[in-house]
């Protein structure tokens, strides 16, 4: 029996309503001081409470473990996010402090009614979400960045850096597999272009899927990975696993950031390095961010061919600048042409897709990594998207066309047995 012990002439609160929220103070404190972190999460969360419970001075008598447990309770589930996580239509969750939920279905953003009672209940259900995972938030380490148990990424920063309460960007992980005949028939992209990009990845060319941010990009990097034959070695990179191969000779590396302590961070670029030694057909990095540009751009270069990748950009020449600028994040003083030759030589197509502000998301941009001329590299548009006007509900008006100009690496294919109608090239 744990003695229970008052500050002076503090008298003991018996209305549940009003100690609530002292206990709930007290406990966000000592989960700072403590964090409850591993496999015997819920019983040092019950101690916490207890103990939070005896600092808030609090004297419910037969009432106090009905108490207790409601506390317990409403420290351990989703709270107002519950209805979201069950409908499969929402690809994203934001929240901006505690009164203000976004959601994102069928690719528009759309304020709720749902909110969350505090700021301290927001913040309890945030480390209830990542403590699986080994990772918790405190005034020590306002920032977070990890994925849940059915591969949806989370990120969120609480106060002080976030200045309206915890913001938290919840991108969920649908189960339901998109075709590409699904892209099709929601105008995202022609059949034409659709049956390009797959004899492309068919035939081994590199491939970076760009796009402005939420665009489809990792969904696109899907789709295009079945065109991969069922009897190649695939090796996937990634932050948190999203990519689904269909194929039977895959392996699956997952990138792991450090724990509460800042130890034990796995980057993509270990991944990458290290994926070279198990003897890849091709190597697929669900995003470069930084110095494992480098490393990717030489496996592309040294057998690895029919390697792809995403990467955030504007536009497809702004593609190439992100891809120097990445290299150079590797450490190395490299001359900004030695770093072109390896863009050039180690890219093939760069597929771009745009994310417009109604939500409908197109592959615009289709093109060529050419080669060099002098210190330039060179790209050529071989399909585009070419929007007229925007209709009544903001949707873009406007058509796919091809740009009249068949690629240079099309006897490439063709001598690796597939052959194009080379009507699809022609300018209409």
């Amino acid at each position: 029996m744990v003695q229970r012990v008052l500050a002076p002439n503090v008298p003991g609160i018996t209305d549940p309503e009003l100690l609530r929220p002292r206990v709930l103070k007290y406990l966000i404190e000592l989960m700072d001081e403590t964090p409850p972190l591993g496999e015997r999460y819920e019983e040092l969360l019950r101690g916490l409470i207890f103990e939070a419970y005896e600092r808030a001075n609090g004297d419910l008598g037969p009432g106090e473990p009905a108490f207790l447990e409601a506390i317990f309770d409403y420290c351990t589930g989703y709270g107002a996010l519950e209805p979201f996580f069950d409908d499969p239509q929402i690809s994203e969750i934001m929240i901006n402090g505690p009164q203000q939920i976004f959601i994102e279905k069928e690719g528009k953003l759309i304020l709720t009614e749902a909110h969350f009672e505090s700021e301290l209940q927001l913040r309890l259900v945030l480390n209830y979400i990542i403590n699986p995972f080994g990772r918790f938030v405190n005034y020590k380490h306002p920032t977070v960045d990890a994925h849940l148990k059915d591969g949806s990424r989370i990120n969120a920063v609480i106060p002080p850096v976030a200045q309206q309460g915890t913001c938290i960007s919840i991108r969920r992980f649908l189960k339901d597999k998109l075709s590409v005949q699904d892209l099709i028939d929601k105008n995202a992209l022609t059949q034409g272009m659709a049956d390009f990009v797959a004899v492309c990845v068919a035939a081994r060319l590199n491939v970076v899927v760009a796009g402005n941010t939420s665009s489809g990009k990792t969904t696109f990097l899907n789709i295009l990975a079945r065109a991969i034959p069922d009897h190649e070695r695939i090796v996937t990179i990634e932050d948190s696993v999203e990519l689904q191969m269909m194929q039977t000779h895959k392996v699956s590396l997952e990138a792991r950031p450090p724990d509460y302590n800042g130890e034990g961070q796995v980057t993509i670029r270990d991944l990458v390095r290290n994926s070279l030694r198990m003897r890849p057909d091709r190597i697929i990095v669900g995003e470069i961010r930084g110095g494992e540009t480098l490393d990717m751009l030489q496996a592309m270069n040294t057998g690895h061919d029919g390697s792809m990748t995403t990467v955030h950009s504007n536009s497809p020449r702004d593609t190439l600048s992100r891809l120097e600028t990445m290299t150079l994040m590797a450490g190395f003083e490299l001359p900004v042409v030695a770093i072109r030759k390896q863009i050039s030589a180690a890219i093939d197509l760069i597929v771009y897709l745009t994310r417009f502000p109604d939500g409908t998301r197109k592959v615009t941009q289709i093109s060529e990594v050419a080669g060099m001329e002098s210190e330039v590299i060179t790209l050529t548009d071989i399909f585009q998207f070419q929007q007229t006007g925007t209709d009544s509900s903001g949707k873009p008006i406007g058509q796919f066309r091809p740009t009249g100009l068949r690629p240079m690496f099309s006897p490439r294919l063709e001598a690796m047995g597939y052959r194009l109608d080379r009507q699809m090239f022609m300018a209409r």
